[in-house]
């Protein structure tokens, strides 16, 4: 039986994806398996960038695929799971990307490490590829061909956050109501937002590129 998007769904979707976005996997990996606080390396951010300055390859790419998984799954579980399914398409694409921006909220903002997260490159790739997957592609490329150019993991990083929402109205604006491409828009914002101190560098000219050991 289907269920109307009443207030004890949109709690729960809420609730649940941003739980499930919290979890900060790079800081437990690297705890785990280091026993150091990643917050003490290199960036201090605890996304897979910055594992990747503990010298753990290994565990710079678990904490990528573990971030991209965390985005993807509340989005995926919206819309496949029959009894969260709105009432109609228009509702469920709004729910699912409500439930994208939460999960992504709940990567930057973590409840569990006060409030002081990642900045959503590889959880905002796991909502983008959940909710619109050919618009979350074209931002892939848009981030490949720019970190191929520049080795600005930044740059490619809030370029493609930028591109996704145009990507996502040119290609599914017919499908997706305006609240749902409002929230995709403010995803993409969330992410740049987050990199205002390496746009700050870039402009400057500071920015390391990947691969050196400064921050």
């Amino acid at each position: 039986m289907e269920v109307r998007m009443s207030h004890s769904v949109l709690v729960a979707v809420i609730a649940c994806s941003y739980l499930l976005g919290s979890i900060p996997f790079g800081y437990i990996l690297v705890r785990m398996f280091e026993g150091v606080d990643v917050r003490s390396i290199g960036s201090g951010n605890i996304g897979a960038t910055n594992v990747a300055r503990s010298g753990r390859k290994g565990l710079a790419i678990a904490t990528l695929v573990l971030d991209a998984f965390k985005g993807w799954l509340p989005v995926f579980l919206v819309l496949k799971l029959p009894q969260i399914h709105a009432s109609s398409l228009a509702q469920l694409h709004t729910l699912a990307a409500l439930a994208a921006l939460t999960a992504l909220v709940g990567h930057v903002f973590p409840v569990w490490l006060g409030f002081k997260g990642g900045k959503g490159v590889a959880t905002g790739l796991g909502v983008f590829l959940a909710l619109a997957p050919a618009a979350a592609l074209l931002a892939l490329l848009v981030f490949a061909i720019t970190f191929a150019l520049t080795r600005y993991v930044s740059l490619g990083s809030v370029l493609a956050a930028g591109f996704f929402p145009a990507f996502v109205y040119w290609l599914e604006r017919k499908t997706f109501p305006a609240p749902a491409l409002l929230m995709c828009a403010a995803a993409g914002l969330l992410v740049i937002l987050r990199h205002h101190q390496n746009i700050a560098r870039l402009w400057a000219g500071t920015e390391s590129r990947f691969g050196t050991r400064k921050a």
